[in-house]
């Protein structure tokens, strides 16, 4: 099968608190609308808040529920990202949900927002998952895609989508916009970003193709986004090139000659970034 339905919803939802009731509805919803959808992707935070407060230890009652509305429809469900909680330590946590209600994988965001996302700790985990006879799927958050070695890593392990919800309220969200659509360009892969809505995120969800291409960009309000994405479109332009024969960068990837001493160097550092001083937030009336 070439072809597979991804919906992405950008929903209000307040800041604290349980919002499974409205994502539940949300999904009924939509696949009463648009019966072919096949998978169901939600916002950063947005089925229990962004406070680490409500953080639960994995298999959860909300994870629980969130595999039985996947039976229940027939559907991949990736619930957006709750906070798990794993002895003292709390990580920013994505579960992929398959059809059967299984829980294939779980995915820890590896880059929280330092130095404002205190308290959480990060991964260091990759997560790829096949839905069976279609293709291969990556999972990243928020933070993560502007670190382009997450995205290149997931595409290097054969994702052809990237499924990446995220939670922004910030000025930044239009660089977030082109990041996205440079990340599909670079690794000639889907893009799939939904931001969260009102308190939970200022909108504007975008959906990417293999060429870069904007496929649907949201407005600020709430939004289901169904889309048929085409498997033979991102083989097809990883063989031949973007928009059919001009740059192939996953395969100049593989066949550089350079070595990034960078990433060998233990401590992942270099004399220059030792210069630019801890992570730590801005203070006022700060004298440079």
């Amino acid at each position: 099968m070439s072809y597979f339905t991804i919906a992405g919803v950008q929903m209000h939802a307040p800041h604290h608190g349980d919002n499974t009731e409205a994502m539940r509805q949300r999904i009924n919803i939509m696949m009463a609308r648009f019966p072919q959808v096949q998978m169901v992707m939600f916002s950063e935070l947005v089925a229990n808040g962004a406070s680490t407060q409500h953080a639960q230890p994995f298999p959860s009652a909300m994870e629980t529920m969130f595999c039985e509305l996947a039976v229940q429809h027939g559907i991949w469900l990736i619930p957006g990202s709750m906070f798990e909680r794993d002895g003292d330590k709390i990580y920013n946590t994505l579960s992929v949900i398959n059809p059967q209600g299984v829980v294939v994988c779980r995915y820890r965001k590896m880059f929280p927002f330092l130095p404002h996302e205190q308290g959480v700790e990060g991964g260091n985990e990759f997560a790829v998952f096949d839905v069976p006879d279609v293709g291969r799927f990556g999972v990243s958050i928020c933070y993560d895609m502007w670190f382009p070695e997450t995205t290149r890593t997931l595409a290097s392990m054969g994702a052809e989508v990237i499924l990446h919800p995220t939670m922004t309220d910030t000025v930044d969200r239009d660089l977030e916009l082109s990041i996205a659509r440079t990340n599909a360009a670079i690794n000639q892969c889907y893009f799939f970003d939904f931001n969260g809505a009102g308190a939970m995120g200022n909108g504007r969800s975008i959906v990417v193709g293999p060429s870069g291409d904007v496929i649907h960009q949201c407005g600020v309000g709430e939004e289901i986004v169904p889309v048929e994405v085409d498997f033979n479109r991102v083989r097809r332009e990883r063989e031949r090139g973007l928009h059919g024969g001009l740059g192939q960068p996953l395969k100049s990837f593989r066949d550089r000659s350079v070595d990034f001493s960078l990433y060998s160097n233990e401590n992942r550092s270099s004399p220059f970034l030792d210069t630019l001083g801890p992570l730590a937030k801005p203070v006022r009336n700060e004298v440079y």
